[in-house]
């Protein structure tokens, strides 16, 4: 409400260019419109955080500053609601539309993401994540939060685009040890192989910050690099997932291309220091696109769609997965130049 602010139960229909909304008796709406939301140069907020006891909100300001707070009924609801608004906000302008059809699946993280400024801001006593108890099929847990919670408080401090990115950057933190499952429900996903489902959107899985921030790295981890193979030209670099080799996994790593010598190496994006994780040389190596049809064979988990594979002289197989297919093109073209 405006002048007293509680909350009411309006029927809403969205139009073209106006969302209207009734007021409610006995289930059915009730004629003439209560009221109407003008929506031609209107802004939009979703997920809106202002309420911290409200997670499923929507937000709307007119061209008048005025503003509307919606609250769906689930999640899934309110991002419906949310992504047909936004349509018609911009209905005079089709490009745009068909841009927001095209991010609301896209998958591309931002080129310089730090996990640790990430994981900083969370723990911000006024604007981070807040854990609190909650409970799963009958048992308590101490200061967790839920993973929709987090994915909203990802896509609302503008570290993520929609919830595909904010899923798969919250499956790295968790890949990175900065926090950890918490319960049957969250547990039982990171069973998955697929990067993008180890980590729930969901209002039933709890998560809690790991007890450390950094991950220690065992001896085994430690690998040796002689410096000829670092001191080659850049050619190329850029995020891109990779397959791990042992588990399967999926994980982002920022990849550099070199040559004269030619190596292609990768980094892991939570770490600080400038030292790859791995990498290999790709003389006699040999690179191909992979179908984009269905999960191709060697691929695990659910990844499927602008995949590309590396097989090394010594019979390794790379499977990497780019954001696009442009992007793929570009990173098989410069590969195949220096095999």
């Amino acid at each position: 409400g405006h002048i007293v602010h509680n909350w009411k139960a309006r029927w809403f229909i969205l139009r073209q260019n106006t969302l209207l909304y009734y007021k409610l008796q006995g289930g059915r709406k009730v004629t003439p419109p209560k009221g109407r939301i003008l929506l031609d140069g209107c802004t939009i907020t979703c997920p809106c955080l202002e309420y911290e006891n409200r997670p499923l909100l929507i937000k709307l300001k007119t061209q008048t500053s005025t503003e509307y707070f919606l609250e769906a009924c689930s999640r899934e609801e309110r991002d419906a609601w949310a992504f047909e608004i936004t349509g018609a906000i911009h209905a005079g302008q089709p490009g745009k539309v068909q841009q927001l059809h095209i991010l609301k699946n896209s998958f591309k993280l931002p080129p310089h993401i730090s996990l640790h400024r990430i994981v900083d801001k969370m723990h911000d006593s006024s604007s981070g994540i807040r854990p609190s108890p909650n409970m799963e099929q009958g048992s308590t847990y101490k200061k967790t939060f839920i993973g929709s919670s987090l994915v909203d408080w990802l896509i609302s401090n503008s570290f993520s685009a929609n919830r595909l990115e904010a899923v798969t950057l919250a499956s790295m933190l968790m890949e990175e040890n900065f926090l950890k499952p918490v319960g049957v429900r969250s547990m039982g996903a990171i069973r998955s192989g697929d990067l993008a489902e180890q980590f729930l959107d969901d209002s039933t899985a709890l998560y809690t910050f790991a007890e450390s921030y950094k991950k220690k790295i065992s001896s085994k981890e430690e690998i040796s690099l002689s410096t000829v193979e670092l001191s080659g030209t850049v050619v190329k670099q850029g995020y891109l997932a990779k397959q791990g080799h042992k588990r399967k996994n999926w994980k982002v790593r920022r990849f550099v291309l070199r040559k004269d010598p030619a190596f292609l190496h990768y980094y892991d994006p939570s770490k600080e220091e400038n030292r790859p994780v791995g990498g290999f040389s790709l003389r006699g190596s040999l690179v191909s696109a992979l179908e984009d049809n269905g999960v191709p064979t060697g691929v695990k988990g659910n990844v499927q769609g602008n995949l590309f594979k590396v097989i090394t002289k010594d019979d390794t197989h790379y499977y990497i997965q780019a954001s696009s297919k442009a992007e793929r093109a570009e990173w098989i073209e410069a590969i195949k130049k220096l095999t």
